[in-house]
């Protein structure tokens, strides 16, 4: 007997929009339809479990097959099929979920059991029409004495039902491919997109002849069930081309949320280019996206791994993410995992912890400047280290610095460097009175000094060159000049006109006899500002453009060389300043072209005076 009707009245506009806007990838349909099976044969499961199926399971795989000449892809399961009122229900009345239904009724015998179901056998069976121009279904159910149906529909509102002869239970959904979308036609496009999806799903999934999942992946296990080799070998399954990783955490939790998965620390070293959407989301071992940031912190995407989670709420096409409270709280818990481990790692192993510091400094950094709580936890965890290669956590640093390092204002002043080598002298002079200086060359530098400046009571930071190093820790003893006011006054005029810069601003100091003769600094202020510029950060001031470069060229009040400017005669003492200025420039880096020839011509000159 044969059937026709229509498809209920709130649906028929349902198609185009399935077409149109609700499956902007038409590949999902594979991923809809195989998780549909994979549904219905874990539900029979259950069943059998829960001794409401009393016969045969028999062999419980799904197998995907195309024929090419045909035009058709059938996907077949053996789970619990569905007879002809039940297709009018679950296929045509979309309002009615069979998932949903099907928890309602076995709850009270068994909570696992809804766990076993991944979603609803509603809506996601019409992605099908994303690439089919007709639909077929032959079911039988798992029910005894049950006829087959067969229903047929071409993607409009109107559907036959018919019975058929159908010999084993289960479903087959047969797509009769359309023509725009010949390339779903292909073995391999099919085999592709069941790899990217289905490739953990709990039921085996044949293609081919080939069994293509992993239906128990090891975040379905006991962490006591598995060994650090099994850990390295499946992050090495999911990016075969990365170093293997630092450390890793599983995560398993079913209150006040269910969740599992396993988080990877990748060597990120000092880059920017974070590898992002690298943790892979699931629900019930079936892949949603890589798309996570609604769900881990944004600087938590830094990791790598596996995320599976069915409180994680779904449109439906399972593609986006909607943020509620069940989200907020899994973001929550998974920081306070990540910042656990960091704390555990860093107790039980502070060498090792500290031999790693290089990999996930910047991850440390980037947590502590973008989320309060784990800067909270990670204050005590986050290492600096100096020139010397020691590191400290900064309560350490604090209390190793704060009695050579404090200012007459009872400031407490950290002194760093951004480059070590190219900043040698000016981290010298700087170890030539005691005091310490560390090492923050990071791409996040800048902004973690700020947020330390801001945290830590009594604190300021200041690069190695942005002063001399008598004003960089301004004590209350101060050195006296050799030199009367009026001889300081004729100095700072003898350089001014020898160095003839705008952009580099003269003054003559009082510093120690052993320090250079010219030091040029650029002050902190605006230093930090340019780099805020530089890293687009500068806010308003982006639209006046670039800050121009403002130098303090400090003279040195002190040095013999002081002297022989000022009472040398003629042209003499215009050359010795530009030659002392010029080699304040050659140990900044910024002596180039003309001027590095004309310095180096005026050496051999005076090197052939003496």
């Amino acid at each position: 007997m044969q059937e026709k009707g229509s498809i209920s009245i709130h649906t028929e506009n349902i198609f185009p929009i399935i077409k149109k806007f609700l499956y902007s990838d038409h590949e999902i349909f594979l991923r809809e339809l195989v998780s549909n099976a994979v549904d219905a044969t874990q539900k029979l499961k259950s069943l059998g479990q829960l001794g409401e199926f009393k016969g045969e399971l028999g062999e419980l795989k799904v197998k995907v097959s195309v024929d090419k000449e045909a035009r058709t892809i059938t996907i077949s399961d053996h789970g619990l099929g569905m007879t002809a009122e039940e297709i009018k229900k679950y296929i045509n009345q979309i309002a009615f979920s069979g998932a949903t239904e099907f928890v309602e009724k076995y709850k009270e015998k068994d909570a696992a059991a809804k766990d076993q179901i991944i979603g609803q056998f509603g809506l996601g069976f019409y992605s099908a029409f994303m690439v089919a121009r007709e639909v077929e279904i032959f079911s039988k159910s798992y029910k005894e004495e049950t006829e087959g149906a067969h229903w047929v529909c071409d993607g409009s509102t109107e559907f036959s039902l018919e019975t058929t002869e159908k010999s084993d239970r289960g479903t087959d959904i047969v797509l009769h491919v359309a023509e725009d979308s010949d390339e779903f036609l292909e073995p391999a496009r099919l085999k592709g997109i069941l790899n990217k999806y289905c490739k953990f799903l709990p039921i085996e999934i044949e293609f081919e002849g080939e069994v293509i999942n992993q239906t128990a992946p090891i975040w379905t296990k006991q962490p006591s069930e598995l060994t650090d080799e099994d850990y390295v070998k499946f992050y090495q399954e999911l990016y075969p081309f990365s170093e293997p990783p630092l450390f890793w955490i599983h995560l398993n939790v079913d209150y006040p949320f269910n969740l599992t998965g396993i988080l990877y620390f990748p060597k990120v070293k000092d880059e920017l280019q974070f590898q992002r959407n690298k943790i892979q989301l699931y629900s019930r071992q079936v892949f949603i996206t890589d798309e996570v940031k609604d769900v881990v912190p944004e600087f938590l995407m830094l990791l790598h791994g596996v995320i599976d989670s069915p409180d994680i709420p779904l449109n439906v096409s399972r593609s986006f993410l909607q943020a509620d409270a069940a989200v907020r709280k899994i973001n929550t818990y998974i920081t306070k995992k990540v910042a656990d481990k960091l704390a555990e790692l860093y107790r039980k192993d502070r060498a090792g912890y500290e031999q790693k510091w290089s990999d996930i400094g910047l991850f440390v950094k980037y947590g502590m400047l973008s989320d309060e709580k784990f800067y909270d936890k990670a204050k005590d965890f986050a290492l600096v280290q100096n020139v010397g290669g020691k590191f400290f956590t900064l309560p350490e640093y604090q209390e190793f610095v704060q009695a050579n390092q404090k200012d007459k204002s009872e400031q407490t002043v950290v002194l760093y460097t951004t480059d070590a080598e190219a900043q040698h002298g000016f981290v010298q002079a700087a170890q030539d009175r005691g005091y310490d200086v560390l090492k923050l060359d990071g791409p996040l530098d800048s902004h973690f000094i700020g947020q330390l400046e801001q945290k830590l009571e009594k604190t300021t930071f200041k690069r190695v060159d942005a002063d001399t190093i008598g004003k960089l820790i301004e004590k209350e003893e101060s050195t006296e000049s050799v030199l009367s006011d009026d001889d300081k006054t004729k100095l700072q005029e003898l350089y001014k006109a020898a160095i003839s810069n705008e952009q580099m601003h003269v003054q003559v100091e009082a510093l120690s006899p052993q320090d250079a003769p010219v030091i040029i600094t650029l002050p902190e202020f605006m230093r930090r500002m340019k780099d805020m510029q530089r890293a687009g950060g500068g806010g308003g001031m982006q639209m006046f453009g670039s800050l121009p470069d403002s130098y303090t060229v400090s003279v040195n009040a002190n040095h013999p060389i002081a002297q022989r400017v000022l009472h040398a005669e003629g042209e003499a003492g215009s050359k010795l300043a530009r030659q002392a200025y010029d080699l304040a420039l050659l140990a900044q880096g910024m002596l180039k072209g003309e001027a590095l020839t004309a310095f180096v011509k005026r050496s051999a000159d005076l090197l052939a005076a003496e």
